[in-house]
């Protein structure tokens, strides 16, 4: 570690580095949350600020951030909402964290097979309210079968809900935000990404965030209907009664929670947006204990 540090010295000392274009540099990046959030050290200075985000990338001088992350955002496929303007800094930043935490998750093989055999099983995850149960139990699962899951607090300018990417040949990452802290949302948006797995993977990075939809997302879309309530359940959802009885009895027999059965009827626009909410589970970032979801913990 004292050999890495000297070296990181080393590279500021000797790179040309321009002051004024790092302090720009720090400006597209969240760095309050990044300290909030403990991905960087504070420091008593812009310097040692910059020296912490550089260290935080892995990268010698701001031209390497550049030239390393500017190829992955224009390979990226967005999916979130178009009203609200994502920064690529902050999008970096979190896609980072998401490598970051996925480096301590022991992974099998990836076994895309195993993987499609596991998901129906994972749905009724969904029925269980408190992230720091499910959670490990989902990434245990997905790990089985060389998929690293991964929930990560995205900072302030990253609008995006997941990512995926393989990290190598036989390992996948799958980054959650938990963007809108609900359990339809938080359900729906793992199996799309597990749908990019599957259908999309050998494309590289794919991130939900800003932009038009894409034939691959459409596919993701419905691959995640399919997955959360499957196809012989679709005609009782198409005519269900909009009764809690009958919206409760729904979920318990698919085997999933009733927000997800919310959040389709929504979709199908056989609810209103603002209707039913009450029955999603709602999550609060507050209330969660990060040690409990982070990977280094299980």
């Amino acid at each position: 570690m004292n050999r890495e540090l000297q070296y990181r010295e080393d590279a500021r000392r000797y790179a040309d580095l321009n002051p004024t274009r790092e302090k720009e540099w720090l400006q597209e990046l969240p760095v309050a949350d990044m300290i909030k959030f403990g991905w960087i050290d504070a420091g008593s200075s812009k310097e040692e600020v910059v020296a912490s985000c550089i260290n935080y990338f892995g990268i010698t001088d701001v031209g390497a951030w550049r030239e390393m992350y500017r190829e992955t955002l224009q390979m990226a496929a967005f999916r979130t909402s178009s009203t609200f303007e994502s920064q690529p800094g902050a999008v970096v930043a979190w896609l980072r964290q998401g490598e970051l935490q996925s480096l301590p998750i022991k992974c099998a093989p990836w076994d895309a097979t195993h993987f499609r055999e596991v998901l129906p099983e994972l749905r009724s995850l969904s029925r269980r309210k408190d992230p720091s149960l499910f959670i490990p139990e989902l990434r245990r699962r997905c790990a089985e079968c060389g998929v690293a899951v991964v929930v990560v607090r995205a900072p302030t300018g990253c609008r995006a809900s997941g990512a995926t990417r393989f990290l190598s040949s036989d390992r996948a990452l799958l980054l959650l935000s938990f963007r809108y802290l609900s359990d339809d949302h938080f359900w729906f948006t793992f199996f799309h990404e597990a749908g990019h797995l599957l259908l999309h993977g050998n494309r590289g990075l794919i991130l939900e965030g800003i932009g038009a939809p894409t034939s691959e997302e459409e596919e993701a879309n419905d691959f995640a209907a399919s997955a959360l309530i499957p196809s012989p359940f679709q005609p009782e959802l198409s005519t269900l009664r909009l009764e809690l009885r009958a919206i409760a009895s729904f979920a318990r027999r698919v085997g999933v929670s009733p927000g997800i059965v919310i959040g389709q009827l929504q979709h199908q626009q056989r609810v209103a947006r603002n209707h039913w909410n009450d029955l999603k589970v709602r999550f609060d970032w507050d209330t969660v204990k990060t040690d409990e979801i982070n990977p280094e913990n299980e």
